[in-house]
C-alpha cells in the first residue's frame, strides 16, 4: 500500500473526549471516528488491526476443533423470556418492537440463539461434542460508555459455545478453550494473566477471565507471587482468620457518641483503631432490606453478597429505606437485636470486645462479642481481598495489579439446556440435557488493550502480529528520481517477500513522516534519504526501542524477515 492511497486521517492533538491512551491514540492515528455515544466507525487502518486479531482467533479456534457460524444480531424477545433473562439482563439489553408489534432485542450475547439451534439440530450422543463460534457485532446499552473501544456500546466479539454429553466431556472442552485462548493472546504479543472470575449475567458454575496487564486497566486483579493463582477481586476468596482473639470477654456497655457517625470520628472519639470497630451496612436485595456486619476498615464486595443471596439486584440502601426497615439513623446501626436479616463477614468471628453502633441515635456499644451478643447464623466471605491477605491457594503473598478483560470463558453446565429444553439421547436411549460452555473474546477491545500496553510519548508500538503493516518505507526525497527508484525497489522486494509494507510516498517534510510513522506504530521503519548516496545503505529503525541499523537495499528482505519472524518486536 502507498501512503498516498491510504485513508488515514491523523490528528496532531488528542481530542478532549479521549480519557485513556488507547482512545487518544486510536483517534489521533485515524483508527476510529465517533458516530454517537459508545459507537464508532472503524477506518481502514484500525479495521486492519482488528482483522489481524480475527485471523489469529480463527486459526486457533479452528485448530481447537471449533466451527464458525454467523447468528443474527436481532433476537426475538420470546426466546429471552423462555430462558428467563429478558428482564434479568437489565437495561443493557436494548429492547425494541417492530412494525408488527413483535418484541425483539439486539444481541449482547447469543446463549439463547445457540441453544435454540442445538435443541433443533442435536438429537443423539453421536452428534457430540460440538463447538460453534462466530465473530460478530454485539450491542450492550452501557449507561456510561467510555474509553473508546474499551467500553463501547457496539463492539466486535468472538463468542463460542460448546455442547457435550456430560461434565467430564465439558471439562475437556473448557480446557481446550482455555489453551486456545492462551495461544491466542500469546500470539497477539500481549502480557496477560488468566484469573478466576465471577460468572455474572451469563451464569454458570465457574469462569475465568483473561486480563491484559496495564496501568490504565479498569479491573484490579489479585496475583500470588509464590504460585500461579490469580483472581478478579469480585471472585478472589479471602481465607478465614488464622487465629481468633482469645481475650476475655468484657461486659457489654453503651457509650454516648453524640454526632459521631463516621468511622474515623467514632474511632478518634473512643481512642480505638479502626480494626476494633465493626460497621453495619444495610442493602436492598431485590427490594428486601438485608444487613452486613464487617470490620470497619474493610471494603465490601457486592458481587459476593449478591451471589450468596441469589438476588438479581443489590445496592446500598438509602437513608429513608434504612430508617423504615430498622428505625435507626445511619451512623448508629449495629448488629445487636437488629430486626432484619444479618450477614456476618467471617473476619468478625476472630474478633473480641469490639465496638458497633447501638441501634440508638448518638450511642455506640463497646465490648461486643460474637455469639454472646451477635448470633452468627449466616457467616461468609463478603469482603474484598487486599494486598495484606494471604493467597487462598498457597498462603503466599499477594500483589494487586490493574488489568483489562479481553476474554472470558464460562462453564455453563445445563442451566440453559434445561431451561430451553435442549436434550439429546444417550447410548441407552435416555433423554439428557446438553452440557454447555461459553467462551468470549472482545476482538475490538484486544486492539485497544494492546495499545494500552504498547505505547510511548510518540505513539503506538504495535506488536508485530497485530500491526496492519510490519514495515514502513520512508522516501525522504520524492523529488529525487534516484532515491525514489531505490525506495520503490525496496518496497517491491519487501512485498515480494511477504512482508506487509507501506510506502510513504507523500511529498511531506521528513519530520512529518517520522512523526506519523511513530504515531501509527509500525514495528520497523526503513528510511531512504540523501545519506543513501554517501553510504549506499538504508537505515532500519526498530520502533520498540529505537535501535538503528544500516542495511544494503538488496539485503533488506532477508534482514527484516529474520527479525520479524520472532513476531513480538
Amino acid at each position: 500500500m502507498r501512503y498516498t492511497n491510504l485513508f488515514v486521517p491523523t490528528l496532531k492533538e488528542s481530542p478532549a473526549e479521549a480519557e485513556v491512551i488507547s482512545h487518544q491514540l486510536m483517534l489521533r492515528a485515524g483508527f476510529i471516528r465517533k458516530l454517537t455515544s459508545g459507537i464508532y466507525t472503524y477506518l481502514p487502518y484500525g479495521l486492519a488491526a482488528i482483522r489481524r486479531v480475527e485471523s489469529i482467533v480463527r486459526e486457533e479456534m479452528n485448530r481447537a476443533g471449533a466451527q464458525e457460524i454467523l447468528m443474527p444480531m436481532v433476537q426475538p424477545a420470546d426466546l429471552w423470556r423462555e430462558s428467563g433473562r429478558y428482564l434479568k439482563y437489565g437495561p443493557e439489553l436494548l429492547r425494541f418492537t417492530d412494525r408488527h408489534e413483535r418484541e425483539s432485542c439486539l444481541g449482547p450475547t447469543h446463549e439463547e440463539v445457540i441453544t435454540d439451534i442445538a435443541r433443533r439440530e442435536i438429537h443423539s450422543y453421536r452428534d457430540l461434542p460440538v463447538n460453534l463460534y462466530q465473530i460478530q457485532t454485539k450491542f450492550r446499552d452501557e449507561i456510561r460508555p467510555r474509553f473508546g473501544l474499551m467500553r463501547g456500546r457496539e463492539f466486535i466479539m468472538k463468542d463460542a459455545y460448546s455442547f457435550d454429553i456430560d461434565d467430564k466431556a465439558a471439562e475437556q472442552s473448557y480446557r481446550a478453550m482455555h489453551d486456545a485462548y492462551t495461544r491466542i493472546f500469546s500470539r497477539c504479543g500481549l502480557d496477560f494473566r488468566c484469573v478466576e472470575a465471577d460468572s455474572g449475567a451469563i451464569g454458570g458454575s465457574f469462569s475465568h477471565e483473561f486480563m491484559v496487564l496495564a496501568e490504565t486497566g479498569e479491573d484490579t486483579i489479585a496475583v500470588c507471587t509464590a504460585c500461579s493463582w490469580a483472581a478478579n477481586l469480585e471472585k478472589a476468596a479471602v481465607l478465614p482468620p488464622r487465629q481468633k482473639n482469645i481475650a476475655a470477654m468484657l461486659p457489654l456497655g453503651e457509650v454516648e457518641t453524640v454526632g459521631k457517625k463516621k468511622v474515623a470520628t467514632v474511632c478518634e472519639f473512643l481512642g480505638i483503631p479502626t480494626t476494633a470497630l465493626a460497621k453495619t451496612i444495610v442493602f436492598t436485595a431485590d427490594g428486601v432490606a438485608v444487613a452486613l456486619l464487617i470490620r470497619a476498615d474493610r471494603e465490601v464486595e457486592l458481587v459476593k453478597i449478591k451471589n450468596y443471596l441469589g438476588v438479581q439486584e443489590l445496592r446500598v440502601a438509602e437513608e429513608k429505606e434504612i430508617f423504615d426497615a430498622v428505625g435507626v439513623a445511619v451512623g448508629y446501626l449495629g448488629p445487636v437485636a437488629l430486626p432484619i436479616r444479618l450477614l456476618v463477614d467471617q473476619e468478625i468471628t476472630g474478633m473480641a470486645n469490639f465496638t458497633t453502633g447501638a441501634n440508638r441515635k448518638n450511642y455506640h456499644l463497646v465490648n461486643v462479642n460474637p455469639n454472646r451478643d451477635v448470633l452468627l447464623k449466616e457467616v461468609g466471605d463478603f469482603r474484598r481481598i487486599d494486598g495484606d491477605d494471604p493467597c487462598p491457594s498457597c498462603g503466599g503473598p499477594l500483589q494487586l495489579i490493574q488489568g483489562i478483560e479481553v476474554g472470558h470463558i464460562f462453564k455453563l453446565g445445563t442451566a440453559y439446556s434445561e431451561t430451553l429444553k435442549a436434550y439429546y439421547q444417550d447410548q441407552n436411549g435416555n433423554e439428557k440435557p446438553l452440557v454447555m460452555g461459553c467462551y468470549g473474546i472482545g476482538v475490538s477491545r484486544v486492539v485497544a488493550a494492546a495499545i494500552e500496553q504498547n505505547h510511548d510519548k510518540n505513539g503506538i508500538i504495535f506488536p508485530v502480529p497485530l500491526a496492519p503493516y510490519q514495515v514502513v518505507v520512508l522516501n525522504l526525497a520524492t523529488d529525487d528520481d534516484e532515491l525514489t527508484a531505490v525506495a520503490e525497489t525496496i518496497y517491491a522486494d519487501l512485498q515480494a517477500a511477504g512482508i506487509e509494507t507501506l510506502l510513504d510516498d507523500r511529498g511531506e517534510r521528513p519530520g512529518v513522516k517520522f512523526k506519523d510513522a511513530d504515531l501509527l506504530g509500525f514495528p520497523y521503519r526503513v528510511t531512504v534519504g540523501k545519506r543513501f548516496r554517501e553510504h549506499g545503505m538504508a537505515e532500519v529503525v526498530r520502533r520498540r526501542d529505537g535501535r538503528s541499523e544500516a542495511c544494503a537495499p538488496a539485503e533488506l528482505a532477508g534482514f527484516l524477515g529474520d527479525r520479524l519472524s520472532g513476531g513480538s518486536d
